[in-house]
């Protein structure tokens, strides 16, 4: 049997890592949580445990800790560590800009979940919608940040099983993991999708029907993106290419492509790790 604790089991990365694990015969989970996070836990009817009692004897545990708080934690925690235990971590940033075990025989294991694909029907039996993963299938990518090449499988193993059900599983290194995220899931795409979401709202603002500006926009982002990303063999109208041409100098820095600087990209890891923040909540509020 598999002995996994889970560090910030009651958060969201937390609770859903340790849903997909729970009830089966070869897991044995011990779910570690501080404060506050301890009583929703026992609402859950779950026991919390303690770290240095999670910790012992444990084959993997994963950090579903902030990004700001993985090099404290992993401090705390890998000395305790038996050896030959993964130590997994759910993001890049902090084992691409510090060390997170300084022990050899303690690997360090990056996994994180691709979430379903655009362009796939996230419609579950039930009739919801499957954004994070969980239910439709998704693809995983997965990392050996340090540590024996033996410990490889293990981890692919456990990642597989904490973001299922899985189709892939890809092989990174750190140094490409980083340039998944941040750089281009969050650095670039989230900043440049924040953009789209205030066009619509602008156009709104200029008297178009908001439900009107939401439903001719969600249509022709996915068809947009079929044909950008060559899931659809079809070309935009030569009017579409046209407003393209001259508005991308507009809206967009011709310098775009520096944040994929290695300077750049070390920068911002550093920063996620040190735990900065930003200076608001722009897109809701997480446990």
């Amino acid at each position: 049997m598999t002995r996994v604790a889970i560090v910030g089991a009651a958060g969201i990365q937390g609770a859903q890592v340790a849903g997909r694990l729970e009830g089966r015969l070869d897991y044995e989970l011990a779910l570690v949580e501080t404060g506050a996070g301890e009583e929703r836990l026992r609402e859950r009817g779950l026991r919390p445990v303690a770290l240095a009692d999670a910790a012992r004897g444990a084959t993997a545990v994963i950090l579903a800790v902030p990004d700001g708080a993985i090099k404290s934690v992993a401090a705390e925690v890998a000395p305790a560590l038996d050896a030959g235990c993964l130590l997994v971590v759910l993001d890049a940033a902090a084992p691409f800009a510090a060390e997170l075990s300084p022990r050899a025989d303690v690997p360090v294991f990056v996994a994180h979940p691709c979430h379903p694909s655009v362009f796939t029907t996230h419609l579950t039996a039930d009739g919801k919608r499957d954004f994070a993963g969980g239910v439709v299938p998704q693809d995983v990518v997965c990392c050996l940040a340090s540590g024996d090449e033996s410990a490889y499988a293990a981890g692919e193993r456990l990642a597989r099983d904490m973001f299922s059900p899985v189709d892939r599983a890809f092989r990174v290194t750190l140094e490409q993991f980083v340039l998944l995220e941040p750089t281009l899931s969050e650095t670039t795409a989230a900043t440049l999708l924040e953009v789209i979401k205030e066009a619509m709202d602008e156009a709104v603002a200029r008297g178009v029907p908001a439900d009107v500006a939401r439903a001719f926009l969600y249509g022709h982002i996915g068809i947009e993106l079929a044909i950008i990303f060559g899931e659809l063999q079809a070309p935009f109208s030569v009017s579409a290419d046209y407003a393209i041409e001259t508005a991308r100098p507009r809206l967009v820095n011709p310098d775009w492509a520096a944040v994929f600087e290695p300077a750049k990209v070390r920068e911002v890891a550093e920063a996620i790790a040190d735990g900065a923040l930003p200076s608001v909540r722009r897109h809701g509020v997480r446990a």
